[in-house]
């Protein structure tokens, strides 16, 4: 059973999977077709309630809510992706670093990670969006390099305690490089322990860039974001509140998916907790007793 069918057996799977699948599908499906154009403006519309044709209402301005959260989605889907590719290089290089290199190496890394992780992400984002403007760009790299520095933080251990396995030994012992070894036997078997930490930078790379363009530090104004969107509903709350949740709605429910699949993910490829798929179950299942001792 691959890891897919096995993903699938999971509750919490099958949520993420299906959840993830919506939002890329609605990202994919902006880029060629929305309900109205996001950028229209229809005064004699706006701050229409839910019903046909505005699905989810209007906003100050006449426009149509669900478009700008179809479209809001092409940006969330972007940090989430790019931070969680800049965050795997960051993590995984600098894990390798400190885990298989001298020890003079291996201490100065683990310096340096303890110095760069004292340093929160929201606020080297914020600095680096102040210096340099705020940008999509600047919080996918800011957000993926914080969170790959705790990325490394938590699989160095992980891949020094492989390090000193079997079949890592006999691996070297073979003539396979340092590199192979990493991609054949190290990796692989840290997997678990990763995916969750990138799962979670993920979800927590799309609370930054919601929480960044609603301080006006993230995207631009004239970038499509759920962040944004939130920010200029949230100063009409008392007056049409049920404006605001969708947006705030689809970014806990998009961090949600992320977090569930993450933790699928990990049981359905960690070794450890798939032994427990193969235990007995039902009534045919062979109690286990411990003989009483005898006097």
């Amino acid at each position: 059973m691959n890891t897919l069918s096995r993903l699938w057996r999971l509750s919490t799977g099958r949520f993420g999977l299906i959840a993830v699948a919506v939002i890329g599908i609605t990202a994919i499906a902006s880029l060629f077709w929305t309900p109205f154009d996001p950028r229209s403006v229809d005064i004699a519309a706006r701050w229409g309630m839910p019903g046909w044709p505005h699905l989810l209402g209007t906003d100050g301005t006449g426009r149509d809510i669900l478009s700008l959260l179809m479209v809001g989605a092409r940006t969330t889907i972007l940090v989430a992706v790019g931070a969680g590719l800049v965050a795997t290089a960051v993590g995984i290089l600098l894990a390798a670093l400190g885990a298989l290199t001298p020890r003079w190496t291996r201490e100065a890394v683990a310096v340096l990670i303890d110095i760069l992780i004292a340093f929160p992400v929201l606020l080297i984002a914020m600095m680096i969006s102040s210096v340099w403007g705020g940008s999509l760009w600047v919080v996918v790299w800011s957000v993926g390099i914080g969170f790959g520095v705790s990325i490394a933080r938590v699989t160095r251990p992980e891949l020094r305690r492989v390090r000193g396995s079997d079949y890592v030994l006999a691996g070297q012992a073979s003539g396979l490089t340092a590199l192979q070894n990493l991609r054949t036997h190290l990796l692989p078997n840290v997997a678990p322990v990763f995916i969750v930490q990138l799962s979670w930078s993920m979800a927590v790379a799309v609370l930054a860039e919601a929480g960044l363009s609603y301080l006006g530090f993230g995207a631009s104004v004239t970038s499509p974001s759920w962040g944004l969107l939130l920010a200029e509903l949230q100063q009409y709350l008392q007056i049409h509140p049920l404006s605001v949740v969708w947006p705030g709605l689809a970014i806990t429910l998009t961090v949600l998916a992320l977090n569930l699949l993450g933790d699928a993910l990990r049981e359905a490829t960690d070794p450890t907790l798939r032994g427990r798929d193969a235990a007995p179950h039902g009534p045919r299942a062979i109690p286990h007793t411990t003989p009483g001792v005898v006097a």
